[in-house]
C-alpha cells in the first residue's frame, strides 16, 4: 500500500511538471488515433501521434525492443517523450507493437514472435503507413533488438524505407545464454534495468530523473504486464561472433546512434559500421550516455539533435 502510495505520488507529480512544463512552451496540443492492422490471424497495435491541426509531410515509425513495447518512447514528462518532439518536427509518428507484446494481440507461443517473425510485422506496418498517407516511402526507427528486426525489414522490404535509424544496435549476440522459457517474467526491477547506477541496485538520479524511471516501470507493468514473449531474447542470447544484422544489404540512409556506456553493444563492431552501410550513413556516438539516452537528463536533448540532424539533412536526399 505505502508503494502504491508513492506511485501515485510521483505520477501526480509528473502531471503538475509536465503541465508547467507544456504552459512555459506555448502548449503545444497532440492527436493520437489507432489504426486497426492484422497479420497472421493476430491484431495488432499501430498508432499515430501528430500536433493536433498540423498536416504532416512525413512519417516515420517507432519500434521497440525485446521485452516492452511500443509506450516507451512516449514519456510525457518535461521534454523527455520522443514521439512529442518529432511531431514537433512535422513528422506523423507512428508506433507499432510486435504479436505478444504491449497492446497487439497475444500469442500462444512466446517464441513465435523471433526476430524474422517481427520484421514481417514491421512491414505489414510499413504498407499500412504507406496506404494512409498516400506516401511511398517513411523513416523507420528501432530501439535495441528492435534494430535487428527493422534491419531485416529494411534489407528484405527495401522500396518503402527512406532512412533507417539504428538506436542501440544489437549488431551481434549479447553472449551466449540458453533461453528455455517461452515467455519473459517481468519485473519492476528489471524495466528500471538500462537506467545507470552508481553501484550495483543503486540508480544514478544524476543521469535520469526518478519521475522518469517512475513512469516508464509504471507504463510497463500497465501495458506490458508479468510476461513477454522471448523469441527475440533467444535469438539474440548467442555467441558474440554471430552476426545479426546484414549491414551491407542496406540500401537506406542510415544513423546508427548510441551511449558509449551500453552494456549490450559491441563497440568493436559499431564503430566499423560505415564500412559497409550506404553512402550518406552516420555513425553517432553520445559520450556516457547508455542503453536508454533518450531518457537521460544530461543526454536526451543531444540524442535528439542527433537524429534530427540526420532526418532533416537536405543534402541526403528526399
Amino acid at each position: 500500500m505505502k508503494r502504491a502510495a508513492v506511485i501515485w505520488m510521483v505520477i501526480l507529480l509528473a502531471c503538475l511538471a509536465s503541465l508547467s512544463a507544456l504552459a512555459e512552451a506555448d502548449a503545444v496540443s497532440y492527436a493520437c488515433a489507432e489504426y486497426p492492422l492484422e497479420r497472421a490471424g493476430i491484431a495488432l497495435h499501430l498508432d499515430c501521434v501528430c500536433v493536433d491541426g498540423a498536416e504532416p509531410d512525413r512519417d516515420i515509425l517507432l519500434v521497440h525492443g525485446v521485452t516492452y513495447s511500443s509506450h516507451e518512447f512516449d514519456i510525457d514528462y518535461e521534454d523527455y517523450s520522443l514521439v512529442r518532439a518529432l511531431a514537433r518536427e512535422g513528422y506523423a509518428v507512428w508506433r507499432l507493437d510486435i504479436a505478444g507484446f504491449g497492446q497487439s494481440g497475444a500469442v500462444e507461443d512466446g517464441f513465435l514472435p523471433d526476430s524474422d517473425y517481427a520484421a514481417e510485422d514491421i512491414h505489414a506496418a510499413v504498407d499500412r503507413i504507406c496506404d494512409l498517407s498516400g506516401r511511398s516511402r517513411i523513416d523507420l526507427l528501432g530501439w535495441s533488438w528492435g534494430t535487428v528486426t527493422t534491419s531485416r525489414c529494411a534489407a528484405k522490404y527495401p522500396e518503402h524505407i527512406r532512412r533507417l535509424v539504428l538506436y542501440a544496435p544489437i549488431l551481434c549476440g549479447i553472449g551466449e545464454s540458453e533461453v528455455t522459457e517461452p515467455f519473459h517474467h517481468n519485473t519492476w526491477a528489471h524495466a528500471a534495468g538500462d537506467f545507470q547506477c552508481t553501484q550495483p541496485g543503486v540508480l544514478d538520479y544524476s543521469i535520469a530523473d526518478p519521475v522518469v524511471i517512475e513512469m516508464l516501470c509504471s507504463s510497463s507493468w500497465h501495458y506490458d504486464g508479468e510476461y513477454s514473449p522471448n523469441g527475440g531474447r533467444r535469438d539474440i542470447c548467442i555467441d558474440a561472433s554471430q552476426a545479426l544484422i546484414d549491414l551491407e544489404k542496406i540500401s537506406a540512409p542510415t544513423l546508427v546512434i548510441c551511449g558509449d556506456s551500453d552494456p549490450y553493444l559491441n563497440y568493436d563492431r559499431v564503430n566499423a559500421v560505415l564500412r559497409d552501410l550506404p553512402d550518406h550513413s552516420r555513425l553517432e556516438v553520445i559520450k556516457g550516455a547508455s542503453h536508454v539516452a533518450f531518457l537521460e537528463k544530461p543526454y536526451h536533448r543531444d540524442f535528439q539533435d542527433r537524429l534530427f540532424g540526420f532526418l532533416n539533412d537536405a543534402l541526403i536526399g528526399p
